[in-house]
């Protein structure tokens, strides 16, 4: 409890740095309320969209509500309206509210910046769990086989397809397998060069989810950590074979299958699971230029949306997610590894 205690803790003070950070940049951007109001709005439109949207207050202040904007459980006299959650009055005209994260409004659609990254959320969700399951599977299966048989044919085969993938940028590889897949054997495979992940039926005008689109897109992330996963595998799971406990285990007559997956794997898994983590909260967190060119639904294109259009409260809404998305992941692994491994010492 007490590990889990001083990982949250350090994920806490990171994120606040990251707020800090994210605030800091708004502040510094010099005209938020011609963003809002319109570039030929006349000065008096402007100063009052400055007093509605807080910019009028010092700094320091606007960085207060900006906190309490954020904090999931507030104590105050006066509520935001906009505030979703549950809340319970307290002595004193006091108001004890547990909320969800208000990050304020979009400049240009009017809609909650919550309710625009909730729906791109889910985009970017279901495409890196994907993409992250054929990179896992593909990549620890050829790595085993490889491992199994240094030198041989199949390492070769699976070393050069390895390079191959994480030589390639991934704009690149998804430009080639949308205009490859999507449109010149679009009449073999079916499936078309963009698409999102929830489809309006023309009949009915209900939502459906289409899982076709998500085949293109999902392959054209998951190929990078399927080259990374697929080295990190053959490499530990050939020094793990040499191990003097892999002999032990192989003396005492257990097969060849029960030792590797077994034994072997899971003590060669470590580096994999850093390499997994980390991609995977990438691709979690908007795989940018991927998504912008199968148009598919997720926090990169919502960003790149949001910065041509200059539309601040969704780009501080996307990045604070995207930070807090790694720094949980990345708490997540650290428990992980204690599991996986008993030799990982908690003191550490």
């Amino acid at each position: 409890m007490r590990y889990l205690l001083n990982k949250i803790s350090s994920g806490c003070l990171v994120l606040f740095g990251v707020i800090f950070l994210i605030f800091s940049l708004f502040i510094l951007f010099p005209s938020a309320e011609e963003i809002s109001a319109g570039q030929r709005a006349d000065e008096k439109t402007k100063a009052a969209m400055r007093v509605e949207m807080g910019l009028d207050l010092p700094k320091f202040q606007q960085f207060i509500i900006y906190l309490k904007d954020l904090s999931p459980l507030i104590i105050s006299k006066k509520v935001n309206p906009d505030y979703r959650g549950i809340s319970m009055s307290l002595p004193g005209e006091f108001k004890l509210m547990l909320k969800t994260p208000y990050l304020r409004k979009s400049y240009q659609s009017k809609k909650f910046v919550y309710d625009i990254l909730k729906d791109a959320f889910i985009g970017s969700f279901v495409l890196s769990i994907f993409a992250m399951g054929i990179a896992l599977f593909l990549g620890i299966l050829s790595g085993v086989l490889s491992a199994l048989n240094p030198g041989g044919l199949l390492d070769k085969s699976c070393l050069a397809l390895a390079t191959f993938g994480i030589s390639l940028p991934s704009f690149f590889v998804a430009v080639i397998i949308a205009w490859l897949f999507g449109f010149v054997w679009s009449e073999f495979t079916g499936l078309s060069m963009s698409g999102s992940l929830f489809q309006i039926n023309p009949e009915t005008g209900e939502d459906f989810i289409a899982f076709r689109h998500i085949i293109l897109p999902a392959i054209a992330l998951g190929i990078r950590p399927f080259s990374i996963i697929m080295q990190l595998t053959r490499s530990n799971l050939i020094d793990v074979l040499q191990q003097d406990y892999i002999r032990t285990a192989r003396a005492k007559g257990l097969s060849n299958f029960q030792v590797i997956w077994r034994h072997a794997l899971r003590n060669a898994l470590n580096p994999v699971i850093t390499a997994a983590s980390g991609w995977f909260a990438s691709l979690l967190a908007g795989a940018f230029f991927v998504e912008y060119v199968f148009n598919w639904k997720g926090l990169g294109k919502v960003t790149i949306d949001a910065l041509q259009q200059s539309d601040l409260p969704v780009v501080m809404g996307a990045v604070l997610l995207i930070a807090f998305i790694f720094i949980l992941i990345n708490i997540l692994v650290d428990v992980l590894y204690v599991l996986l491994d008993p030799r990982v010492k908690l003191a550490a």
